[in-house]
């Protein structure tokens, strides 16, 4: 299983999952056009994408769903709640799921996981290749690390984790206080601790890498974010794995099985490169 991030951050997110030539996307919140050109960009047709699981209403995961099952024709996978929350997906045709439920796809099994965040049943997940049992999680737009997300997110081969912003960097910011304290609240976003202490809970000697992603553009440094999460793995039975950071403007990856020569040109992606500029949406992070 190969995986990369489209783009990450309050203007846009996707996730790429490749196992047994087949695509998956994990959020299509980037503008249609946009997501075209940055699967372009790693060699994958639209038509490719077998499915896209959205893990909940937001714009900017969800935002290019229903433009992409009409001219792709894009299998879309939501919630109950997700949908119920943004009816637009109910236009495009749409498989619904309850929290915690499984989906099943050609080459992979996709594992829903509860997360606390303020939409309607937004999930995480983690997504298993049928053949290898290669496992990639990926868990943003969460506001705590429950019991639920640390079980999980257990036994991981490549986890892309929310990193959204620094403390201190966040009560000093340019957001009004009540803003801030949505973000850092338990139903808005991880912290550089926070997820730093949820890797180090679930760090085994197995997981390869650890993506860093959703950081704010105005509450974060990627620095930060880096040297925190360094520190963390360093401390586990993981300290042997890679760490990065996934940006807006950027395609990150591959992550997982891939060549020695791949994986130097992923991590090095993490950190500058390929640029295309997104549009904004309605949520501040």
């Amino acid at each position: 299983m190969r995986s990369w991030v489209l783009g990450t951050g309050s203007n846009g997110n996707a996730v790429l999952l490749e196992a047994g030539g087949s695509y998956v996307l994990v959020d299509a919140g980037l503008p249609i056009r946009t997501l075209v050109r940055r699967l372009a960009r790693v060699h994958v047709a639209p038509q490719q994408i077998e499915g896209v699981v959205l893990t909940h209403e937001h714009t900017d995961h969800a935002r290019a769903a229903v433009a992409g099952a009409r001219m792709f024709g894009w299998r879309l996978v939501a919630t109950r709640g997700t949908v119920a929350a943004y009816a637009a997906l109910m236009t495009a045709g749409i498989d619904t799921i309850r929290v915690g439920e499984r989906v099943v796809l050609s080459t992979m099994e996709i594992d829903t996981i509860p997360v606390p965040h303020d939409a309607a049943a937004p999930i995480a997940i983690v997504a298993t290749a049928t053949r290898s049992g290669f496992r990639t999680g990926v868990a943003y737009d969460l506001g705590r690390a429950t019991d639920a997300v640390r079980r999980g997110l257990t036994a991981l081969d490549v986890l892309i984790i929310e990193s959204n912003h620094d403390d201190v960097l966040l009560r000093t910011g340019p957001y009004p206080r009540s803003v801030a304290n949505r973000i850092a609240g338990p139903h808005g976003h991880l912290s550089n601790a926070e997820a730093a202490d949820l890797v180090r809970t679930v760090a085994h000697r197995g997981l390869t890498h650890v993506v860093l992603a959703h950081l704010s553009a105005n509450c974060n440094e990627p620095a930060l974010a880096l040297r925190t999460m360094a520190g963390a793995l360093a401390r586990t039975r993981a300290r042997g794995a890679s760490s990065g950071v996934a940006t807006q403007d950027e395609v990150a990856g591959p992550f997982g099985a891939v060549s020695s020569a791949q994986l130097t040109l992923g991590l090095s992606g993490l950190k500058g490169g390929i640029r295309d500029s997104g549009l904004g949406t309605r949520e501040k992070h």
